[in-house]
């Protein structure tokens, strides 16, 4: 049995369990954090986490070695794309891609070249430009509203989709300094909370002087 939205019938074709599972988490993460959120947005990530619960699907092979694409490149298909539906979906595939990743896998990214700040800027980017695009249909519209949501609130999913991550079997491993990283580079409520756990206050001259 597959279950319908209000944007209809998605593309993504999902175990029920699966897509039952990341609702409750979800809702039950955002309800944690204090996240107000749409019902079709919240739809939207679930299925998002379900389609890409296959690493296939998340980190596709392009060669033998090499997996996924750096969001650089995605962006750039983007800017070369020869029609406005190439355009969209290189747009999409960036801000889905950038929200998994940024919300799941937060501690892959230390020691690495980009960091999780990058993937928040690049993901609420991309979904901010998909929010813009003008279009006269309901779903488009309807999209446009979930997009937009998704743009604003970026940072507020990425901590609901880490508690996601944290309450599942394969929960994260993130040690306290990694939180901490995350902490001054995002200003991540989840990753404030995270430390207080640990029994670390973080400082609050450390954020000031990273986002004023």
């Amino acid at each position: 049995m597959q279950r319908e939205s209000n944007i209809g019938k998605q593309a993504l074709i999902v175990d029920m369990n699966v897509t039952e599972y990341f609702k409750d988490s979800l809702s039950s993460a955002l309800s944690h954090q204090k996240v107000k959120a749409e019902e079709d947005t919240v739809f939207y990530v679930v299925n998002l986490l379900a389609w890409f619960a296959r690493a296939e699907n998340l980190f596709p092979a392009s060669q033998p070695g090499l997996v996924g694409q750096p969001l650089a490149l995605t962006y750039a298909d983007a800017v070369k794309a020869t029609s406005l539906e190439e355009r969209e979906a290189a747009l999409r595939r960036l801000g889905d891609v950038a929200l998994v990743v940024a919300g799941l896998f937060a501690a892959s990214f230390s020691r690495k070249l980009v960091d999780i700040d990058y993937y928040i800027a690049m993901g609420g980017s991309a979904y901010g430009v998909l929010s813009e695009q003008a279009s006269s249909s309901v779903r488009s519209r309807t999209f446009r509203a979930i997009f937009g949501e998704l743009s604003v609130k970026f940072q507020a999913f990425v901590d609901a989709l880490a508690e996601v991550g944290d309450n599942t079997p394969l929960g994260s491993q993130t040690d306290v300094l990694r939180l901490y990283e995350i902490w001054m580079k995002t200003g991540s409520a989840y990753a404030a909370e995270r430390l207080r756990k640990h029994g670390i206050e973080p400082a609050k001259a450390a954020v000031s002087g990273r986002f004023n």
